[in-house]
């Protein structure tokens, strides 16, 4: 399949996301507003986590002692596995964390494996039922770095109030200003602090949301070789499974991390 423009609008039209302008700030057709929604990245992001926990949910309500379903054998492996890395990393007390993981790694997991479906399936799907030929929908949501971000954003809050239910705010700021090289230096302790907290989340975000855009990439170009796609698709798609699995735990592994290092004092 090739879009209009040839090779580089092909590539150029499934790496636009469908944008919705806020404040009506548009350039040729473009949104240049700072409030811009990328309405596909929410609109699939939404689903798939209506859709994984609600069958969790659904299974979690059935849930027996007896012989298991096999998705509940499925969703108690997860959780175990989660529970286990939750209970080796994290030495603090807070009923919190776990299901923070459990969250986080389910969520990206299904958001990363939208990579495996083919390109151009979904976006067709979406112009055929809109009957806008043209539209721009991308539908991995984690190639959108305004979610990865919103992620890490959102676990450097939890972080951060962690720190403070755990070391109160004096506990909290007497460390800021102390740690590592002691009261005296806390002008040079607090810039090291600065830095080292502002490249949790910007290191969080953009580690996934480079590598699932290069995935995505990959894909693209390999759809646009035609009938020579289909030796290199499969292997490709067998070792993204790899990669997509391995993005959601370290989003995950990282969050259980600096949920620990806000729980212990230094």
């Amino acid at each position: 399949m090739s879009a209009e423009g040839g090779t580089a609008g092909y590539i150029q039209h499934h790496l636009t996301n469908l944008a919705v302008c806020a404040d009506s700030s548009k350039i040729d057709g473009v949104c240049t507003g700072f409030w811009t929604f990328h309405l596909d990245t929410l609109l699939v992001s939404g689903f798939l986590g209506l859709l994984i926990f609600g069958l969790m949910a659904k299974l979690a309500a059935k849930a027996t002692s007896g012989i298991p379903s096999g998705g509940q054998n499925f969703v108690e492996m997860v959780v175990g596995l989660v529970d286990q890395q939750v209970r080796d990393t994290f030495h603090g007390k807070s009923a919190l964390v776990t299901p923070l993981a459990i969250t986080i790694f389910c969520w990206v997991f299904i958001m990363n494996a939208m990579d495996l479906v083919p390109v151009d399936f979904l976006p067709l799907v979406a112009q055929k039922v809109t009957g806008n030929e043209h539209l721009p929908f991308k539908f991995v949501p984690t190639t959108d770095p305004n979610l990865t971000f919103a992620m890490s954003i959102s676990v450097f809050f939890i972080m951060l109030w962690m720190n403070i239910k755990v070391k109160g705010v004096g506990g909290f700021l007497h460390e800021v200003f102390s740690a590592p090289f002691g009261a005296k230096l806390a002008p040079v302790n607090f810039i090291f602090r600065v830095v080292e907290d502002i490249a949790k989340p910007i290191s969080l975000a953009l580690r996934l949301f480079g590598n699932m855009y290069a995935g995505e990439m990959v894909f693209i170009l390999i759809a646009l070789l035609g009938l020579y796609q289909l030796p290199l698709a499969l292997p490709w798609e067998l070792f993204h499974i790899l990669i997509i699995t391995l993005q959601a735990f370290v989003f995950m592994m990282l969050t259980i991390v600096y949920m620990s290092m806000a729980s212990e004092s230094h």
